[in-house]
C-alpha cells in the first residue's frame, strides 16, 4: 500500500511540474521586411527544475535547420544567414524568446522554441511550441523632402538639392516636379535627389516629389510641396567718408565727472600746478606743502647770514684811502 501511495505523490508532483512548465507562444506573426520581431516562448520557472538546453530551430521546404542553441558552453547561432540578427534573453528566467532584426523574405517559415529541463532527481522534461513567421513586404510611405541646407531661400549662383525619402520596400522609384500656373506639373528628374549647381531668380518656385515601389496596388505616395527661393541678399549701406560704423560714448571716468582735456599747453601746465595743490590726490599736495617749507627755510638762512654781516660792517668799518 505505501509503494502505491508514493507512485501517486510522484506521479502528481510530475504532471504538477509539466503544467508549471508549459511553454507560451503564438501561432503566427507577420513581420515587416527590414524591421525587427519577436517570436515568444516563455514559461513559468519552477523550483526544483533547471533549464538544461534551449533550441531554436527553422522548417523550410527543404527541411529543418538549427538556428540557435544554448546550453552550458554558452550562445550558439548555428545558420550563417542569422548570425549578428538573432538574440535570446540571457537575464530573464523564464523567457526563451527570439529576436530576429532586419527581417529578410527568405526569414519565412515555421520556428519551432524547444526547452528542455532538468530535475533534481536528473530526469529530463522536454517542451516544444511552434509559431509560423510571414515576411511582408511594405508599400512606400509618404515622401519627406530634405533640403542640404538649412532654410529653402538661397542667393543666386548657390549650389543646393533637394531629396526625397520614403520608407518601404525596394526598389523604391522616386519623381521630382515643379508646380507651374493653370494646376499643372512640370517633370524635372526620376531620381532621389534634385540639384542644382547654380541656382538663378529662375529657378524660384513649389517643388514636391512622388514615391512608388512594387508593393500591393503600387499606390504613388506625393510629397507635400516646398517653396525654393532665390534673391540676392540685402545691400548693406556702407558708412560715409570720415564717419565710423562702429560708435561708442565718451569715456566718463569712475568718478563720474568726464576727463578734462586742456587745448592749451601752457594753460594746461598751470592747470595742472594748480589741480597739484587744490585737487590733486593727497600724495601730491603733501609734496607741494614739503616744498613751500624748504623755501622758507632756505629764507630764512639767507636772511640770517645778511644779517650777521651787517652787524659785523658796524663793529670793524672799513677806512677808505683818499
Amino acid at each position: 500500500m505505501g509503494e502505491v501511495v508514493r507512485i501517486v505523490v510522484f506521479v502528481m508532483a510530475f504532471i504538477s511540474c509539466n503544467a508549471l512548465l508549459d511553454l507560451s507562444g503564438v501561432q503566427e506573426i507577420k513581420g515587416t521586411w527590414m524591421r525587427s520581431t519577436t517570436l515568444p516562448c516563455t514559461y513559468m520557472p519552477s523550483e526544483g527544475f533547471t533549464q538544461q538546453t534551449l533550441i531554436w530551430s527553422m522548417e523550410r521546404d527543404y527541411g529543418t535547420s538549427t538556428i540557435f542553441r544554448r546550453d552550458d558552453s554558452g550562445d550558439h547561432v548555428l545558420l550563417s544567414q542569422f548570425r549578428d540578427r538573432v538574440s535570446v534573453p540571457k537575464h530573464s528566467p523564464g523567457d526563451a524568446s527570439l529576436l530576429i532584426e532586419n527581417l529578410e523574405i527568405p526569414d519565412s517559415g515555421h520556428y519551432t522554441c524547444q526547452v528542455i529541463w532538468r530535475s533534481k532527481n536528473n530526469s529530463l522534461i522536454t517542451k516544444e511550441v511552434t509559431t509560423t513567421v510571414k515576411v511582408v513586404k511594405v508599400a512606400a510611405t509618404k515622401p519627406v523632402i530634405r533640403a542640404s541646407e538649412p532654410g529653402l531661400t538661397f542667393p543666386p549662383g548657390a549650389r543646393a538639392s533637394l531629396t526625397c525619402v520614403a520608407n518601404g520596400s525596394p526598389p523604391i522609384s522616386y519623381r521630382w516636379f515643379r508646380s507651374v500656373p493653370g494646376g499643372k506639373a512640370l517633370l524635372l528628374s526620376s531620381q532621389a535627389e534634385l540639384a542644382w549647381d547654380s541656382l538663378q531668380p529662375s529657378d524660384t518656385g513649389k517643388y514636391y516629389c512622388e514615391a512608388e515601389n512594387r508593393v500591393g496596388a503600387r499606390a504613388v505616395q506625393q510629397s507635400d510641396a516646398v517653396q525654393l527661393t532665390v534673391r540676392e541678399s540685402p545691400v548693406t549701406q556702407q558708412p560715409s567718408p570720415g564717419t565710423s560704423r562702429h560708435t561708442r560714448p565718451p569715456f566718463t571716468p569712475r568718478g563720474g565727472a568726464p576727463q578734462r582735456v586742456p587745448t592749451d599747453a601752457p594753460a594746461a601746465k598751470q592747470a595742472a600746478g594748480r589741480d597739484a595743490v587744490s585737487e590733486g590726490p593727497p600724495v601730491a599736495t603733501a609734496i607741494a606743502l614739503q616744498m613751500s617749507q624748504d623755501w622758507r627755510l632756505m629764507w630764512k638762512s639767507l636772511l640770517s647770514t645778511y644779517t650777521r654781516r651787517q652787524i659785523l660792517r658796524l663793529k670793524h668799518p672799513m677806512t677808505l684811502s683818499p
